[in-house]
């Protein structure tokens, strides 16, 4: 996006939505600072444009996402410094994985490939994960010492079970789409040829949908994890009378009598 530099990421926005392409595809997508700055320049494009009601996030070439790049972490270890990083994370991963889980539209990730490391842990980071049948799910970690990050501690267990959650860290051996579909570590697993066609017609009813319906449902969904029952259905009580007072709710019962498809306003 930076015109310092080639365009580690790529952005294309579309009629209602913005696919948003990583771009090193030499290097599987790993993540170096400047792919990291260029990837918020994206989201920052795609959350100032109103027009845009969902986003897609996928990767060039023949992988997603391979994690953090190593190279300039290899350099500062051989130059006998531990590399920083509480910066990478507190500067870099952190923000973005916070910001995808309160993002204003719908971010559904389009794994393409590998994703491994703080890769994989991006692509569970988006609201909705396709993944194309010969892509792989890989917590890298262990291999180099490290625990899961990016979030990974969170999100695994809370998708897949403790136990496999732990097994997926400490054995950090990959896992097909297939079988990540059937552990619930992603939405589904499409044909490779069937993935942005997949994607993209999502986008497309996401960008004709009630975004502030969708997010409130995201929005939710992520309280329930630490309410009980009893605290939950009053969230559930609040927020369903605060969407029943918008503008979108009217629309759609209205659409609902008159047979017809609703035209929900969208982002406000």
């Amino acid at each position: 996006m930076s015109s310092a530099h080639a365009a580690t990421v790529l952005s294309a926005p579309r009629d209602g939505y913005h696919v948003i392409t990583l771009n090193r595809p030499d290097k599987l997508n790993s993540f170096n600072v400047e792919q990291h700055a260029d990837l918020k320049q994206a989201l920052d494009a795609a959350e100032a444009d109103k027009s845009c009601r969902a986003v897609i996030l996928t990767g060039a070439g023949r992988g997603f996402c391979a994690g953090q790049d190593l190279g300039d972490r290899a350099v500062t270890l051989k130059a006998g410094a531990a590399p920083n990083i509480n910066d990478t994370l507190g500067l870099h991963y952190n923000p973005l994985i916070r910001r995808l889980a309160t993002f204003p539209v719908p971010v559904i990730c389009a794994v393409n490939g590998i994703a491994a490391g703080a890769g994989a842990n991006l692509a569970l980071g988006c609201d909705i994960v396709l993944a194309a049948k010969s892509a792989k799910f890989l917590q890298a970690f262990a291999k180099i010492g490290l625990i899961p990050d990016a979030g990974g501690t969170w999100t695994l267990p809370r998708l897949v079970g403790p136990a496999r959650a732990r097994a997926l860290a400490m054995l950090a051996e990959p896992i097909d789409a297939a079988t990540a579909e059937s552990w619930g570590l992603i939405y589904k697993a499409v044909d490779d040829a069937a993935l942005m066609p997949t994607a993209e017609a999502m986008a497309k009813k996401f960008a004709t949908g009630s975004t502030s319906a969708l997010i409130a449902i995201r929005d939710v969904l992520t309280q329930a994890e630490a309410h009980t029952l009893a605290e939950q259905l009053e969230v559930e009580r609040t927020v369903q009378q605060r969407l029943a007072s918008a503008p979108d709710y009217a629309e759609g019962v209205a659409a609902f009598f008159e047979k017809r498809t609703p035209v929900f306003k969208g982002r406000s």
